[in-house]
C-alpha cells in the first residue's frame, strides 16, 4: 500500500464487515497486529479506525479495544403516537432502559412553559439511558407535573413502560403534541455515555406529549447518537 494507505485499510475493513468476516460485536485485532497485517505505520491504522468509528461501523472503547458495532442503524418514527418500544422492538433489537437519576425539582422556565405550569412549580424529573442490544443509543431527561404524577418514576419502573405508567393514572391514551430536533457536536461526556467516537454528532430531540384534550403531560430532552438512528416523520390527514 502506498499513496492512500489509510483509505485502503478502511475499505478493506469495511469489506470484512460487510462480508461477515468481521461480525457485529467482534473485537478487531490490536493496533500492532493491524500494522503487521497491512504493512503500514500506526498513523495510517489509527486514521482508518477513526474514520470507521465516525461512520458508526466501529466502537473504540478506551481500555477495552475496538469492536464492530453490534447495533444496526435504527429507524425511529415520529408521529401522532410516538412510542419507544413500539418503534425499536419490531426491528429485531433488545431494548433496555436504565434509570440514572430521579427526583423532584423546581421546573426550569422552558419546562414550566411546555407543561403550562406556574413558574418554579415542582416537577418529577428523571434521567434514563436507552440501549439496543446493550449498546447505548440515547439518554436524556423527562419532566412530569409533581402534583398530578407524584410517583411517576416508581410506577414507570414497576410497570415497565411510560405508556403503562400514564395509563395507571386513568389516562387511556396520549399523543405527541410537538417535536423539535437539531444536530450538534457531542460533548466529551455525551460521547462517553453513548460509547461513541468524539467526532460522531448527536441529535437533540425536544418533545411534548399531551392527553387527547391537548393538556400537556410531559416534556423531554433526549440526546441520540447520530450514527445509530434515522428519524422518519409520519404524515397524517389530521
Amino acid at each position: 500500500m502506498t499513496k492512500n494507505t489509510w483509505t485502503q485499510i478502511k475499505d478493506q475493513l469495511t469489506t470484512d464487515i460487510r462480508s461477515g468476516r468481521l461480525s457485529a460485536g467482534d473485537q478487531l485485532p490490536t493496533e500492532p497486529q493491524l500494522v503487521a497485517r497491512f504493512g503500514v505505520g500506526r498513523h495510517s491504522v489509527r486514521k482508518a479506525l477513526e474514520a470507521l468509528a465516525r461512520e458508526g461501523k466501529l466502537s473504540i472503547e478506551q481500555g477495552r479495544g475496538t469492536f464492530v458495532n453490534a447495533t444496526p442503524r435504527l429507524t425511529y418514527q415520529i408521529g401522532k403516537r410516538t412510542r419507544l418500544r413500539r418503534n425499536l422492538i419490531p426491528q429485531g433489537v433488545t431494548v433496555s432502559s436504565q434509570l440514572l437519576d430521579a427526583g423532584r425539582i423546581h421546573a426550569p422556565e422552558n419546562v414550566s412553559q411546555s407543561l403550562h405550569l406556574d413558574p418554579g412549580a415542582l416537577v418529577v424529573h428523571s434521567q434514563r439511558i436507552t440501549s439496543a442490544n446493550d449498546v447505548p443509543v440515547a439518554f436524556g431527561s423527562s419532566y412530569y407535573c409533581a402534583a398530578r404524577f407524584p410517583d411517576f418514576v416508581e410506577r414507570r419502573d414497576t410497570l415497565g413502560s411510560t405508556t403503562e405508567a400514564i395509563r395507571s393514572y386513568g389516562i387511556a391514551d396520549y399523543f405527541r403534541k410537538s417535536t423539535s430536533m437539531h444536530s450538534r457536536t457531542a460533548s466529551a461526556e455525551e460521547a462517553r455515555t453513548l460509547r461513541q467516537h468524539p467526532d460522531v454528532p448527536v441529535i437533540v430531540v425536544h418533545a411534548v406529549d399531551a392527553s387527547p384534550d391537548g393538556t400537556p403531560l410531559s416534556c423531554s430532552r433526549v440526546i441520540w447518537s447520530a450514527a445509530r438512528v434515522t428519524f422518519t416523520m409520519e404524515h397524517s390527514d389530521d
